[in-house]
């Protein structure tokens, strides 16, 4: 995508929970793929984060550069935290996107402190640090030289092809300190991807990102997420989805089913009664419970993907233990909920 000569609308921060004190730039852009999108440019205060229950966590550290998504994926976790700033959950969370646009200089502070031990980081644990907006703000490869410079260990779970942009930091960070990179997959369906993760690249080309990156010498697992109840579950479907990935060179497969927490569950019922109005009931059943799919439901999906990943073979993971898995926070099993079985490589 170009970025020059576009015309820009600027104006001053507004009001509100987001604005009470990092206003920087409230700013949009006339082309067609931001056309109705507003960006909102802080400067943080800080940008590493400690995560809630870290110790029950595979990560313990994060580093979020963008709130809110152009990904508009409508099953989305993070849609809830657009209502903590003020702002709405459902197309708000789409069109209307935060940038801490010193997150690189943040970083680089904060490893450079004495308090600052060289802990993992995982990135794309909200939402995605390689969405179309990172074309424009270029915020990641600052991010990656930062923690390339400090040899601290990092990961990076995203749904765009624009890591690709970094391969050459990405490899020489890996030179240097421990890597994990994987890739969100859930389907290979086109039909559903064009529904229900409208602003992401195909799954095909996601899928020919992890074959760059397995060529480049970047180990790169996948993440098989959401596996979609009655709508990418049937075993042909995630056959393909599988047997795609192997093709692709992953060197791992990590299944997890959807689940709707409270902000994401409405959202995603309102689509499924616009585009499937026939699974509506279904899936009061089947969520009945809560935010998660029952446990039998959940281990029948991970035991068949299981028996595939070993059909097709794809090997367990050769990069450290399941605590470095770059896998969302929105994505993990409740504390006291299915097994950790669901978060094993396979």
């Amino acid at each position: 995508m170009r970025w020059d000569n576009l015309i820009e609308n600027t104006g001053e921060a507004g009001t509100g929970a987001l604005f009470a004190a990092n206003a920087v730039t409230t700013r949009t852009f006339d082309t067609p793929e931001f056309r109705g999108i507003t960006f909102h440019e802080i400067r943080a205060r800080s940008i590493v984060n400690r995560v809630p229950g870290a110790s029950r966590m595979p990560f313990e550290w994060t580093v979020n550069p963008y709130r809110g998504c152009t990904h508009a994926c409508v099953y989305c976790f993070a849609r809830k935290t657009h209502s903590y700033l003020d702002l709405d959950t459902g197309i708000g969370f789409d069109s209307q996107i935060v940038v801490k646009i010193n997150a690189p200089e943040l970083l680089r502070d904060r490893l450079t402190s004495g308090r600052w031990h060289g802990a993992h980081i995982a990135m794309g644990t909200n939402v995605d640090c390689y969405q179309r907006a990172e074309g424009r703000y270029r915020l990641m490869p600052g991010i990656i030289s930062a923690l390339r410079d400090h040899a601290n260990p990092f990961s990076i779970l995203t749904k765009g092809t624009l890591i690709l942009r970094d391969l050459e930091l990405l490899r020489q960070a890996a030179e240097v300190t421990e890597v994990g990179i994987s890739v969100s997959v859930g389907f290979v369906d086109e039909g559903l991807w064009r529904t229900v993760e409208p602003g992401t690249p195909s799954p095909g080309r996601r899928l020919d990102a992890v074959r760059t990156l397995s060529e480049n010498g970047i180990d790169c697992g996948v993440l098989m997420a959401p596996v979609v109840p009655f709508l990418g579950d049937h075993p042909d479907q995630l056959r393909a989805t599988v047997r795609a990935i192997a093709a692709a060179g992953a060197t791992s497969v990590t299944p997890l089913v959807l689940h709707l927490r409270p902000g994401a569950r409405e959202w995603y019922m309102r689509w499924l009664g616009q585009h499937h109005p026939g699974l509506v009931r279904r899936y009061e059943r089947l969520y009945a419970e809560g935010a998660y799919a029952p446990k039998w439901y959940q281990r029948r999906i991970t035991r068949y993907v299981h028996e595939l990943a070993t059909e097709f073979g794809i090997g367990p993971s050769h990069r450290g233990s399941a605590r470095r898995l770059p896998v969302r926070r929105d994505q993990l099993p409740p504390l006291d909920g299915p097994e950790s079985t669901q978060l094993t490589l396979l």
